[in-house]
């Protein structure tokens, strides 16, 4: 190599997955297909039928490897929208039926998708909030659920329980608060986002009433998702315009990210299982080794193999923990040597948060700033394990070293 040659780039392991993964061959096929293509879908003439063919199309597929009714599928801008939609949508029509309903129930351990929108109807519409307990694997205490439920069902308007955890990865008990829910008529919620395409997915079985999926997460593309409801099930809309989706979602559908969609859930539902057994095989593997490297590293969330009575979690998250170390400055050290994680915890205005997560797990104010979640996709391979394991150790170090 000459001395004007320059160096050669340096690889990139991505371990980021939970926060959008890259789109699979089919679902960019299927959206480039009708990037150029003109016709609303809305409209009555040849262009728009054709339009509206890709559509309905987009949404049997959908329906179909969900198991619900292509009806039931409502599309949207992505997850944010689709649990605003559920949340508000359901509190306003519950209410509106009877004042007495003002009780939103939900788990500490939610997404902001959730908790920001449950908070904000506390604080404008007079909502009542209880953020429900979890153990320290992360899972929603069932009996706490019960206790608030039944000291008076009258005025719940809705329960919201995510699937899994986007942070530690823990498995929610959904079937649980559906069978908690259903006797006394109380709508049930799921955000489903981080769990369609890496475990089981099926909303007939289910019993919820409304479940958020999204497109970026599954190899779709960005800004479209759907909220899944029940056709029974009321909801008002939050914004008004033609009314395109049932009358609760107001927009002209973007139908290449439609059809991109349905071509990523598609693929994500029919590979699952070996997805599973891919990703976890890898996360299994990361935890393994880099717990030999730095011997007090520790796993946040579910055992990575679920027990009778111990909840299982997402096959390809790894939530782990060193103590001694900031979360933020572990982050940066890795990003430099190519490999991309993220944090348990949240930034706002640039100052770091400790892991709202964690904190109602029992961690404390420590515990909830040392953590990194690692998590695998479709192209992860064992170099990016590799990579990992031979970085941590010299990452710890100066991590630690930094706050003496």
């Amino acid at each position: 190599m000459s001395v004007t040659d320059p160096p050669a780039p340096q690889p990139v392991h991505f371990l980021d997955h939970a926060a959008t993964t890259p789109m699979v061959p089919a679902a960019v096929e299927a959206m480039t297909q009708h990037l150029a293509d003109a016709g609303n879908p809305s409209s009555l003439h040849a262009s728009g039928r054709r339009a509206r063919r890709v559509v309905e199309e987009s949404r049997e597929t959908i329906a179909q490897g969900l198991n619900c009714r292509p009806g039931e599928v409502v599309f949207t801008s992505g997850g944010t929208e689709a649990d605003n939609l559920a949340l508000k949508g359901l509190y306003w029509s519950r209410r509106g039926a009877d004042d007495r309903r003002r009780r939103v129930l939900t788990t500490r351990v939610e997404h902001h998708a959730v908790l920001d929108p449950v908070h904000w109807l506390g604080e404008h519409e007079d909502a009542e909030v209880e953020l429900l307990p979890v153990d320290r694997h992360g899972r929603l205490e069932v009996e706490a659920l019960r206790a608030s439920i039944e000291r008076d069902p009258g005025s719940v308007a809705l329960v919201s329980v995510m699937w899994a955890n986007n942070e530690v990865g823990t498995l929610q008990p959904v079937e649980d608060v559906v069978a908690l829910a259903r006797p006394h008529g109380i709508p049930v919620h799921t955000d489903a986002v981080q769990a369609l395409g890496s475990v089981p997915l099926d909303f007939a079985a289910s019993g919820v009433d409304a479940m958020t999926v999204s497109g970026h997460k599954i190899g779709g593309p960005h800004g479209v998702g759907a909220l899944v409801l029940r056709r029974e099930v009321d909801v008002v809309a939050l914004a008004h315009g033609g009314g395109q989706e049932r009358d609760v979602r107001s927009g002209t559908l973007d139908t290449p990210a439609v059809a991109g969609l349905a071509a990523a859930v598609e693929l994500a539902v029919k590979n699952q299982a070996e997805h599973a057994a891919h990703v976890s095989a890898l996360r299994d593997e990361l935890v393994r080794r880099v717990v030999e490297v730095v011997p007090d590293a520790h796993l946040h969330g579910a055992p990575l193999s679920a027990a009778d009575g111990v909840p299982g979690r997402l096959p390809g998250n790894a939530h782990l923990g060193f103590p001694g170390c900031e979360g933020d400055s572990l982050l940066m050290l890795l990003d430099a040597r190519g490999i991309e994680c993220s944090t348990g915890s949240a930034c706002s205005a640039g100052v770091a948060q400790a892991s709202h997560v964690l904190l109602a797990m029992g961690c404390d104010e420590e515990a909830a700033r040392h953590s990194l979640r690692f998590s695998f996709g479709r192209t992860s391979t064992p170099a990016d394990v590799d990579a990992v394991v031979a970085a941590i150790g010299p990452v710890v170090e100066r991590a630690r070293a930094a706050r003496r």
